[in-house]
């Protein structure tokens, strides 16, 4: 092969020395040619999206492995996101890395081992965003009863629009519907659906919008499984009917919805109910409000026939209500004049009771009884005054008998320490030399103790 015979003739034919980078260069040449294509079955490993755009990971199998790159371009063409651990079909040519020496698979093109792209990039979007609550109950809001004006976003050519007007000119004639024409398969035909859709809720013309196309393949049909339409029929104000397909089609399109129809045509019977059926509605209503109505009636009659039988002639009536007027005014008259009476005897017995308990009356009696009582006061003041005067005389007599002050007045001295003014009643008590003080009638004196005499009693 020409791997063979290019290294024979470069390497083998002469002693060459090579540099590394020449050899690299000459084994990426030799693969580069042998392997222009090839298909490569493995498992993924150590993946890595940098933040240029380019993927990064390696295939392996249970005997080997080999590092693969996906440039920017090429990523963006796969629907799904690679993961660690996927099973997966690349299609690619070798190449050498020179910087690190290493031989590589340089991917075109990559699919899921087992299952296609477009399946696993539908499983994928579908699981994030039943995680982000798209797909919720809670979320969705109910179609109006009969709205007006219908706004549908599909392709102006396809079968879908004809089947859409065809049904609602059958149902409901008199309907308006505004078509935004779009792309619904191929290259940005899914931001075309988006933009469509915010362009009804901001012109806001509309009350509910029907997404949709007629039946195809996945392929066909992938535009309504890209995440920019999703995320458009969830942020939408107006309600989304999502009609893609055939009834067992299902789209990412048709869970984001507020309802699904199994076809276009479908969508258009869903939308509004027919004007024969809203005639029928109302032929039913009025035939039971009819009957309603005759059957109250027939209940009022009844009863304003069973109140005339029992309405009396008003003559006699009237003349019932005057005796009773009279009857009561009478009984009326003799109420008050009872009621007066009893009021005055009330009366009369509260004046009497007031004069009774005249104010007057009882302060000349307190005042008389104050004077009684200051008068017996005084006397008993001055009784007892008499009284406590001639005790204290008599004290005082016998105070001046016993005082201290007549036995100094006869000669006789009281002798007190000088230090700590105790009186001394005892000689025996001193010592020679204390210093004593003299009390007499009149003034006192200083001395010490020069002699004791003592006495036994």
């Amino acid at each position: 092969m020409n791997f063979e015979k290019h290294l024979h003739t470069s390497i083998f034919s002469e002693k060459t020395v090579l540099t590394v980078s020449r050899l690299t260069a000459l084994l990426r040449g030799v693969l580069e040619e042998n392997f222009e294509q090839l298909w490569l079955q493995g498992e993924v490993s150590n993946l890595s999206y940098p933040s240029s755009g380019h993927c990064y990971f390696t295939l392996k199998d249970p005997g080997a492995q080999i590092r693969c790159v996906m440039f920017k371009s090429a990523v963006k063409n796969i629907k799904f996101r690679l993961g660690d651990g996927m099973k997966l079909i690349a299609r690619g040519r070798i190449s050498v890395y020179d910087q690190r020496g290493e031989y590589q698979l340089i991917c075109e093109y990559v699919e899921p081992d087992g299952v296609g792209a477009l399946q696993t990039a539908f499983i994928q979007l579908k699981e994030k965003l039943a995680l982000e609550g798209l797909f919720a109950e809670t979320h969705k809001a109910p179609l109006p009863r009969f709205p007006r004006t219908i706004g549908v976003i599909t392709s102006p050519t396809g079968a879908a629009i004809h089947d859409i007007l065809h049904i609602l000119k059958r149902r409901f004639a008199s309907l308006n519907v505004l078509l935004y024409p779009v792309r619904v398969q191929g290259d940005g035909s899914a931001l075309e659906i988006a933009a469509a859709i915010d362009e009804m809720n901001r012109l806001a013309e509309v009350e509910v919008l029907i997404v949709g196309r007629g039946g195809g393949s996945l392929e066909d049909l992938w535009a309504f499984n890209e995440e920019s339409v999703a995320r458009a029929v969830y942020r939408s104000k107006i309600p989304v009917i999502s009609a893609v397909g055939h009834e067992t089609d299902w789209t990412i399109c048709d869970f984001v919805a507020d309802l699904r129809a199994p076809t276009p045509s479908a969508a258009s019977e869903l939308v509004i109910a027919s004007s024969e059926e809203l005639r029928n509605q109302v032929a039913a209503l009025s035939g039971r409000a009819r009957r309603s109505i005759q059957v109250l009636l027939t209940a009022r009659v009844a009863r304003l026939e069973s109140l005339r039988r029992a309405l009396h002639d008003p003559r006699t009536m009237l003349g019932h209500l005057v005796q009773r007027t009279d009857d009561l005014t009478g009984r009326l008259a003799l109420a008050l004049r009872f009621a007066v009476a009893r009021r005055r005897a009330i009366f009369e017995r509260m004046q009497d009771a007031l004069r009774h308990n005249d104010p007057e009356h009882k302060i000349d009696a307190f005042r008389q009884m104050i004077t009684l009582l200051v008068t017996r006061s005084e006397g008993l003041l001055l009784q007892r005054l008499d009284v406590h005067k001639q005790a204290f005389y008599d004290q005082a007599v016998r105070l001046e008998v016993l005082s201290p002050l007549k036995t100094l007045a006869r000669g006789y001295a009281i002798a007190s320490r000088a230090d700590i003014g105790s009186v001394v009643s005892d000689a025996a008590s001193l010592k020679i030399g204390e210093q004593l003080r003299i009390k007499f009638n009149l003034g006192e004196a200083g001395c010490r103790v020069e002699s004791l005499e003592t006495c036994k009693s």
